[in-house]
Order: C-alpha cells, then structure tokens, then sequence
C-alpha cells in the first residue's frame, strides 16, 4: 500500500507546518464528542493563550471558524466543547489583549443565538452572562449590543410549544438582558443602552414576563435578595429583579426613557382597567429609583393623564390611582418642584370630567343609551372620588408652608357668581356641573386641610381664603355649605375638640368633655375683631336655609361651639349670645316662611348652643336660667329641643306664636345675669343684624338689601283693586283734622332718633361701619347710574363710533346741524 503511506506522509508533514495555535485547538477536540472537552490539551492551549496574549485574537477566529461549521452542520457535541474552550478562555485571559478576542466570543455567541434550537440559544446566553460579569480594564466604546439586545428581547416572548422549553428560552432572555444591562450601564461614556430604541425593547420584554408576578407571589418595596432571586426559576421573579436593577442603575439624563415604554406597555395590552398590574409597576419604579428623581416619574404620569384625557373614565381613574401611589411613596422623600403642577394637572382633569359628566346627563341618549349614560356618570364618580383622594392624600403629607399655598390655589379655582377670581374655565359647565366642580373643588379641600395644626387663626384663615369661602354663591346648596362649615372646622379645631363636639344635644355637663383650650392671643382677637362680623353672618343666614338637613344645624353648632373655645373673648362671647337670641327671634316671627321643622331646627340649636356658652363661661345665673329654659321644653315643647326634633317621627306644633314666653330664652334675664358677674351686656340690648357686602348684590341669591327692595317695590302693586277701592277714606273734617295734627309724627321722629344714638352708643364699630359702608356703596351706585343715563359725549364734526353687524364705523355730523347750548352762540 505504497499511495496510502505516501498520503499519511503527506498528512503529517501539512500538520507538522500548521500554526501551532491551531495545532493546540485542534487537539481540545476529541474523536467522539461525547468524551468531552479533552483537559491535558484545554491547559495546553491555556498556558499558551496566557504566555502569548497576542494570539488570543487568532485563537478566537479559529475557534470560531470551528463552532460555526459545527452549528451549521448540527454537531451539537462539538459546539458544546467549543464554548466550554471559549469560557475557559474567557476567564483565564484579563490582559488588554482580550478585547479582539472577545469580538471572536461574541461573534460565536450571536451564531448560537441564531440558531433555531432552543439548546444552542441557551448556551449562548450562559456564555454571554458569564463574559457580562468580567470587568474589564478599560470600556471598548466601539462595541455595541444591538443585536444581543433584539435577540434576547425576542426570548423574552418565546411562544415554543413545549411549555417547559418556552419557559427555559424565556429566561435566557431575561438573563441575557440582565447582562446586557450590567455589561454597559457601568460605562458613563457609553450610554447606547438607554437610548429610547433599546429601552422600548427590553422594558416591555420584562413587563411581559412580568405580568404573571402575582403566581410568583413576589414582594412589594425593596427587591429581594440575589440568593433569592437566583433560586427561583421564574421568569416573573427574574424579570421583576432584572426590571429594579435597570431602575436602580438610571441616572437623572436617562431615568424617562427608562419610564415612558412602561405606559406604552399598559396602553397597548389596556392594563389601566384594571390596573393592579400598573399599580404593581409603579411601585417597583418608585421604590427602584433614586429618591431624588421621584418627581421625574410624577411628571411622565401627569404627562400621560393629559394625553389620556379623552380615554374612558376606567382608564383615567387607573392612571390616576397610579398617581396616588406613587405620590404616597415620594412624599416619604423628595417630590421636588412639582407640587403645583400635580395639583394643577389633578383639578384640571377634575373639571373635565365633571364636564363630560355634565354633558352626558344634559344631552344623553334616551331608550336603552340611557343606561350607558348613567354608567358612564357612575365611571365619572369614580374619576372625581380618585383625583380628590389623591389631592387630599398629597396635600396631607406636605409640609404647612406648602400645604398653605395648595389651600389657597385650590380655593382660587372655586368657581364664585358674579366674580373673576377664580381661574377655572367653567364656560362649558352650566349651572348643574358649576355646582358639582364646586363641591368637588371644597371636598379636595377638605382633604388638604385635615390635620392643618396652626398657630394662629390668622395663618389658617387669611382674608383672601376667608372671603370666597364665605361667599353667598357658595350657600346655594346644602351639601356646599356642610363641606365650607367642614373646612373651616378643620382650620379653626387646633385642640382636636371637634370630636368630642360631634352631634348637636343638650350636654348635661360640658366638664365632662375635657375640653382643651388656651389663653386668646392677640392676633386671633384681632381676627375676630376684624372677621367676626363676616362668621356670624354666615352662621345667621346659614340657619334660614330652607333646605337644611340634620348635618347642617349639626356643622352650625359645631361652628359656634369651636369659636367659642378657640377665639371667644368677653366681647365674643356677648356677640355670639345677640346671635342666638335673633336666630331665635327669627325663628319666632319667621319672616322667611320656613317650614315648621326648621324653626323648631334653629330653637333647637339656639338650646344646645346656649347650654354650652352657659357652662363654658361658668355664670351661675345665666347657667341657671339656661337650664329652666331647656327643663320647661322638656315637659312642655320638646320639639324645641335637639335629641328630639332631629328623631324621624316628632310632632310639630302648628304655630309658635301663642307659645309662652318661659319656653323662650329673653335677653332682659341674660342680660341681668351676665352683668352680675362684669361682663358689658349694652350691647346685648341691640339686635344682632348680619352686615350687607357687596358680593350679596352680585351674586345670583336675595341679599338682605334686595330682598327689602323688593317688598318695598312689588308689595303695592300687588295689592287688588278692590282693596285699593275699599280702603279708602272718605275726605271729613275729621280726616283733615287728624291729618293736620303732628303730634303722633313727633313721637315717631322722636323715637327713631332715641334708636339710632342708642344704637351708635351700644353696637359694635364693625357693625356701624358695614351699615355705613353698604349704604354709601348703594349712593355710589346709583349715583353712577344716573350719570350713565344722563352725561353724554358731545357731537364731533370728526363723527362719533358705531357698532353695526359688528363692523366699526364712524357717522360724522355736519356743524350747521350740531345743536350748541345757548351760552355757546355769539
């Protein structure tokens, strides 16, 4: 066999000139694969790659050459001892020489990434894990891992029909993008990874895998231990850990586009209804970042709550539920400057939706819509109940400074009659959805104020948030007015009393409280001095409301009590007494035609009210005379008293005006009591009448003023007739007699003149200027308006301006026809 000894002669001398790198991988390589990388010759080839770094990069193509010939023939064995070379390599080498090796590494590793068998793509990723964990020298700012990042991206979402094999693919996906993540985000310099076309690729890659985290039972808040987290063979858990490490590694310049693919994500697979996924999300962000790019996440969400505006109200309620949240984690911390914007964005979508609401129930569908329209106003509910919740939560955890400037930016937002202060578009409302975004508006309020604690009540209660929540357009409704009374209970209560003031009653013994109270400083007399005219105004007309409920002559008593413990002075003390005794006056003579349960409603509180005053100033007489008051009403008419009145089934008198006069509290006997014991009861004297303001006369309810106006104007014309014709007096000699003489008219002029000193001697200086102030703005008025009707601009030869079709135009009148005063012609 001379040819066959020539050819292995052949063979062995071409071996023999082979490159001796070459030689050494070829001899790893065993006959059978199943044999397994051959050790004597993989520490052969070691030894060489570490004595001479240089060859690495030749190494590495040779072995590449190798595995991809081996992948394309689908010699599984032979790929597998390849890349246990290569890794052995891998971690043996940590000279600067390796990097052209690591171009042959990853070059191998995207082949078996390519390969449709889901073993192969399993070892690539191991291999590539195993390269992400080396740190190297210096970065290679010229590599890039797009590829890996689609590749591993695309595990994520293995749909393979063998659910353990999808599961096994999926994980060395998420693996793979975990070591994406560490390989590069360590390098400043190198920021590829957090450009927005690899994040949308890998943050919804672990959002998918992510999505079954409830089966995984994994924890909310910080991320669980590496021990942990590598036992668990969950694509959840990994992914969830993969996601916080991301999070963890953002840095301020990158931290959105870490964030916006995760609302796409929920968009696009509508995970805001419901949202305990988003919510779930959100958490592991916020508690992922760094505290101080919290207000960086708050921002993209309000960002996307604007986008959404014109979504399903189950969408923004989701969204807006997020918020919250995430709000309640970064109050813990730094919100930074984005607290008026939050509030903003929230009443801003406050008023769309009651916009939208309002517009559903004026132009709704009727027949079968209509029950999709009152669903949606139920879904709208949902949006307003969720905005308020998170305004209140948000304001509740800032500090008083700041919650000082919400209060008083959610006050100018309430929409007022008849005024432009607020700044709140409500053109496209109407009346109805007005009167909602109002009581929307003062429930976020309330929310905010709850547990304000401040020194003074002049901090709680400047004039500029004082006088809109006083304002009458605020009293047209029931509900509003419980939530204004609610609010100022909250600003007023420093001492929590309020609690222990809940339900209006006779107390029997006020000690029994443990009422806390402290010395009446300067500034809040000052405050009253300057306001209390404006509180007990609102009190009194607040108590003739006909619509009042339980609640409300329970908030108005409450009222009185808390400015009797937090502001009253002696002076305070008289003015709230005048107060009770005219709501009781007014009761009495019912000049407003309330119904007979209102009136037995203000005796009610007026006993309760009384009752209370009586013991906290602790006079015996006035006690004494308040307490047999309240004795006679039990035994005789005790509908005038709370714990009855208030019950659904109570008897109502028919009239209250044959009642005697003990079942009544008289001023002359409070009067005589208190000024036993040094107080100064002139004043008690006069009756308590609410100042007028100016707004009475711009907003769309009777004012005091207009209503005297107007039974002054309509009451004569009203009068038939007939009665005209029958109440007229024949002209005698008596009539005339009679009517000559003056002397009853000097009496009268007399007594009237006796009534208005007493009353500037003994009544308040507020309650004197206000009288002056509203007849002087009444003069001006008119004044104002007769020079309107009668002073104008004289004729101009240049023409004067008209308006017509809404086009300008200027007529110009000729001189000879220009008429002059007399006194002008010479």
């Amino acid at each position: 066999m001379p040819a066959t000894e020539n050819v292995q002669r052949v063979c062995c001398c071409c071996s023999a000139l082979r490159p001796r790198y070459k030689r050494l991988v070829d001899n790893i390589f065993p006959e059978d694969p199943k044999d397994g990388l051959v050790k004597a010759d993989m520490e052969k080839l070691t030894f060489y790659a570490v004595s001479a770094p240089e060859k690495l990069d030749r190494i590495g193509s040779y072995l590449a050459e190798r595995l991809s010939r081996d992948v394309v023939r689908h010699r599984t064995g032979y790929v597998l001892i390849a890349m246990e070379a290569l890794d052995q390599l891998l971690m043996a080498c940590h000279s600067q020489s390796i990097k052209p090796f690591v171009e042959s590494f990853l070059h191998m590793v995207a082949k078996l990434l390519e390969s449709g068998e889901p073993k192969l793509q399993v070892l690539g990723t191991n291999s590539f894990v195993k390269f992400a964990n080396i740190e190297e020298d210096t970065p290679s700012y010229h590599r890039r891992y797009d590829f890996f990042v689609s590749r591993f991206s695309a595990m994520c979402h293995s749909y393979h029909s063998d659910p353990e094999t999808r599961t096994e693919i999926r994980i060395a996906g998420i693996r793979g993008i975990q070591g994406v993540v560490r390989k590069t985000v360590n390098d400043e310099l190198r920021a590829t990874i957090w450009e927005p076309q690899h994040m949308d690729k890998i943050v919804p890659s672990l959002l998918f895998n992510m999505q079954k985290i409830e089966e995984a039972d994994s924890r909310i808040g910080p991320p669980p231990s590496p021990s942990a987290a590598d036992k668990e063979e969950n694509p959840a858990v990994l992914a969830e850990n993969c996601f916080r490490e991301l999070l963890g590694r953002a840095s301020f310049g990158n931290m959105n586009n870490a964030v916006r693919p995760v609302f796409a994500h929920l968009d696009h697979h509508k995970l805001w209804d419901p949202n305990e996924f988003a919510v779930h999300c959100f958490k592991i962000i916020m508690y992922s970042i760094q505290a101080q790019y919290s207000h960086h996440v708050i921002q993209e969400i309000l960002g996307h709550l604007d986008a959404c505006k014109k979504d399903s109200p189950r969408v923004r309620a989701g969204i807006i539920q997020v918020l919250l949240e995430a709000v309640a984690i970064a109050a813990k911390g730094s919100i930074g400057p984005t607290v008026l914007e939050v509030f903003n964005t929230l009443l801003k979508h406050l008023r769309l939706s009651v916009e939208f609401e309002a517009n559903d129930l004026q132009g709704g569908p009727i027949g079968n819509a209509n029950l999709n329209t009152s669903s949606k106003d139920s879904d709208e509910k949902i949006v307003q109940n969720a905005i308020i919740q998170t305004i209140g939560f948000f304001g509740s955890n800032l500090p008083d400074y700041q919650r000082s400037e919400i209060m008083m930016f959610i006050m100018g937002k309430v929409p007022v009659f008849g005024t432009s202060t607020h700044t709140l578009d409500i053109s496209q409302l109407g009346d109805l959805g007005t009167r909602r975004i109002q009581i929307m508006l003062l429930r976020s309020l309330l929310m905010v104020t709850s547990g304000y604690k401040a020194k003074t009540i002049v901090t709680a209660l400047p004039g500029s948030f004082l006088d809109p929540l006083l304002s009458p357009s605020l009293m047209e409704d029931y509900e509003l007015r419980q939530l204004v009374l609610e609010v100022m209970h909250n600003l007023m209560d420093r001492h929590d009393n309020r609690a222990k003031l809940r339900g209006i009653r006779i107390i029997p013994d006020v000690a029994d409280l443990k009422i806390k109270r402290e010395k009446i400083c300067r500034q809040d007399t000052s405050f009253m001095k300057k306001n209390g005219q404006q509180l007990y105004r609102h009190i009194y007309l607040g108590c003739k409301e006909e619509d009042n409920v339980h609640k409300n002559y329970e908030l108005l008593y409450t009222s009185l009590a808390l400015i009797t413990i937090e502001l009253a002075n002696e002076e305070v003390v008289i003015d709230l007494i005048r107060l009770a005794i005219a709501l009781q006056d007014s009761a009495i003579i019912n000049e407003d035609n309330l119904p007979m349960f209102h009136r037995c409603g203000i005796m009610a509180l007026v006993a309760a009210y009384l009752n209370f005053v009586s013991q906290m100033i602790a006079v015996p007489a006035f006690c004494q005379h308040v307490s047999k008051v309240i004795e006679i009403r039990t035994m005789e008419a005790p509908y005038f008293l709370p714990e009855h009145i208030f019950r659904d089934k109570c008897m109502l008198p028919k009239s209250l005006e044959k009642h005697d006069k003990n079942l009544y509290f008289l001023t002359n006997k409070i009067a005589e009591s208190l000024g036993g014991s040094g107080y100064s009861v002139e004043r008690l004297s006069v009756p308590y009448v609410p100042q007028v303001t100016d707004e009475d006369r711009l907003s769309r309810r009777k004012s005091i003023v207009d209503t005297v106006s107007i039974q002054v104007d309509i009451l004569p014309n009203s009068i038939p007739s007939d009665d005209v014709v029958s109440n007229t007096e024949e002209i005698t000699f008596e009539a005339l007699k009679k009517a000559i003489d003056t002397s009853g008219m000097e009496e009268q002029e007399k007594e009237k003149r006796r009534l208005v000193i007493e009353k500037f001697q003994k009544a308040p200086f507020e309650e004197i200027a206000a009288q002056c102030e509203s007849k002087a703005n009444l003069l001006h008025d008119r004044l104002a308006q007769i020079l309107e009707l009668t002073i104008r601009p004289p004729p101009s030869p240049s023409g004067t301006l008209t308006i017509t079709s809404g086009h300008a135009q200027y007529q110009s009148v000729p001189v000879y026809e220009m008429k002059f005063p007399d006194l002008c012609v010479y």
